[in-house]
């Protein structure tokens, strides 16, 4: 039901009205209230920390090893008039991360660890696998990749993540690297900066696209942020259905919750996250196809 409701939505069949393209106000609903807080027009260059009538508006809910997770409700115009945000937010000192690229290159939520409290798919992809550097087990499998908004994430012999910006040379022979990989377009940079690609049109950056999306950051007490959004309504039937912020809007709504450093990981019908609780508690929000790349995060022993 939901790829024939999907076919008709990619065809135009059923499309939402509105100015589906175009950039929009974002609005949070907090305490049953929705709450005008970005708007294109007065879109910051750089966010200096979080935004309260966002940041405080997510009920946080403890997972395990200092994991928590929760939820915002956003409103714009057109197909960005009801989007849901997955928020999570992990202590990377109690956790220990690595990548993982199964036999054949697809990975999805079920190929995770029993053990593992944290997973989504990490970078993004072309038709031949993973996009540009690509370090497994501490063994180079693929060379740095080169582009103006390109991150690069690196976990040490300890697990330990470290963020590498746009331009910042990857450190090949330090021997130290276990896991690695690139992503694009970084979202913030430095501390804070939004790229001037992501607020100026024309430089290689669909600025009005939209789509599902799914983004890693940085806060500012070292803290990482995953950030998955999904279509809101419909009862759920199209909530991964490649509709939802814009790359401008998902830059704000990350330096709205604080974060640093961000960068955007493959999205569309591929996004896919996975939080562990204790027990058997565990919640996975699907994507609809299998990816060759997967970020798994281990409770440290």
């Amino acid at each position: 039901m939901r790829l024939w409701l999907l076919s008709l939505l990619l065809c135009g069949c059923l499309w939402l009205p509105g100015p589906g393209r175009a950039q929009t106000p974002l609005s949070v609903l907090r305490d049953g209230t929705w709450v005008e807080w970005w708007r294109p027009a007065d879109a910051p260059a750089r966010w200096s920390g979080p935004l309260p009538v966002v940041s405080e508006a997510v009920a946080w809910q403890a997972a395990g090893a200092g994991i928590e997770w929760g939820e915002l409700h956003l409103s714009g115009r057109g197909l960005a008039r009801r989007v849901l945000a997955i928020v999570v937010r992990a202590d990377p000192g109690r956790l220990r991360f690595s990548l993982d690229r199964p036999e054949g290159g697809r990975w999805d939520l079920d190929a995770a660890p029993a053990g593992a409290v944290l997973a989504f798919n990490a970078g993004q992809y072309t038709a031949a696998g993973p996009w540009g550097w690509l370090v497994l087990e501490g063994r180079e499998r693929q060379p740095p990749g080169t582009g103006p908004l390109v991150m690069a994430i690196v976990a040490d012999d300890r697990g330990a993540l470290r963020w590498l910006d746009p331009g910042e040379p990857p450190p090949r022979a330090a021997g130290h690297v276990r896991a690695a990989f690139q992503s694009y377009p970084a979202l913030l940079t430095g501390d804070g900066e939004v790229p001037g690609a992501l607020r100026v049109a024309g430089q290689g950056i669909d600025l009005a696209h939209r789509d599902a999306r799914l983004a890693l950051g940085e806060l500012r007490d070292g803290r990482l942020l995953v950030v998955l959004t999904r279509l809101d309504g419909l009862g759920g039937a199209l909530e991964a259905a490649p509709f939802g912020p814009a790359v401008p809007e998902m830059a704000a709504l990350m330096g709205a919750l604080g974060c640093r450093r961000a960068v955007l990981l493959d999205g569309g019908i591929s996004a896919q996250l996975l939080v562990r609780g204790p027990g058997a508690n565990v919640r996975r929000w699907r994507g609809w196809r299998a990816v060759p790349l997967g970020l798994i995060a281990m409770p440290r022993e």
